[in-house]
């Protein structure tokens, strides 16, 4: 039978399953991939060989060029992030907010911010929360899946587009992945039984697909996020709102912790930039430096 081409959406136990014109294929990898070191990653366009067309099992026999890949979540070709808080129950921790915004820099994908439970705020969080954000150079999006408020927005960032979508537990991750995708429904989706079908049940991450072009790659919540892999000195250029105050910085390469006439200091103390968001810049800072002694 020919080749044919589709996506990873999921690999666990050495089985992929791969999505091509809305059917899902159990495939495995073959050996010549092992023998070049190469991984297949969800998110992976792939030529896939039909083994078994009624059971819907496959052999992957390609790998197209990745336009991406990220170490964390390992996955290939995602083009943005959509990172879920909730307005309140439980209130943002901005410090993990900014932990993983400055991950999603590192690796160059761009970030969406979407509060979740914006039924529980009122017109002056929202107006707190944006001007935190939208001056930091990030979209911001209120939602309430309770209300059904914001889903069309959601749905006009993500089309056409592989986003990852993260954020901790409890702030209404899958109740926004099931509105947004008929195949998120765990119990009856007729996806959701051929990926968890039998003993493969562990907790990974998988793309779900929202419309044809379409995809929500789901992670595990997280509660932690280390910045590895970041120098103190250049955690500065993951702050997009200095950018503009750094000319008035009496030093060149000034990093804005202590200095005398410091352009970015004189913007948090006027208002100008969020002061939550550059004590959490100080808090990394410090917390690099820390790192390298050990």
């Amino acid at each position: 039978m020919d080749l044919i081409t589709g996506k990873i959406i999921k690999g666990i136990g050495g089985f992929y399953y791969v999505y091509s014109d809305d059917v899902i294929y159990e495939c495995r990898a073959k050996g010549i991939f092992r023998n070049l070191k190469v991984k297949p990653l969800v998110g992976d366009d792939v030529k896939m060989r039909i083994v078994d067309k009624d059971n819907h099992i496959g052999n992957i026999e390609g790998i197209r060029e990745r336009r991406s890949e990220l170490i964390r979540p390992a996955v290939a070709n995602v083009d943005q992030a959509l990172v879920v808080f909730a307005m309140l129950s439980p209130a943002p921790n901005f410090n993990l907010l900014d932990r993983f915004l400055i991950m999603m820099k590192k690796q160059s994908i761009p970030t969406v911010i979407c509060f979740n439970k914006s039924d529980l705020g009122n017109d002056e969080l929202c107006d707190k929360y944006k001007g935190m954000y939208i001056n930091a150079g990030y979209d911001v999006i209120f939602s309430s899946t309770k209300e059904q408020h914001g889903l069309d927005k959601l749905h006009e960032c993500l089309k056409g587009k592989i986003t990852t979508l993260a954020g901790p537990s409890g702030v209404g991750k899958s109740s926004i992945m099931n509105m947004l995708s008929p195949y998120a429904n765990m119990d009856t989706g007729e996806i959701s039984k051929k990926i968890e079908r039998g003993k493969h049940t562990t907790r990974h991450s998988e793309l779900i697909p929202i419309s044809e072009d379409t995809f929500l790659m789901d992670t595990p919540g997280f509660s932690n996020i280390a910045l590895d892999d970041i120098d103190a000195e250049e955690l500065k250029d993951y702050y997009l709102e200095f950018e503009e105050f750094e000319q008035y910085c009496r030093f060149r390469g000034c990093n804005h912790i202590g200095e005398r006439e410091c352009g970015v200091i004189d913007a948090v103390l006027d208002g100008t930039v969020s002061k939550e968001r550059y004590d959490n810049y100080k808090l990394f800072f410090e917390e690099i430096k820390d790192r390298r002694k050990y």
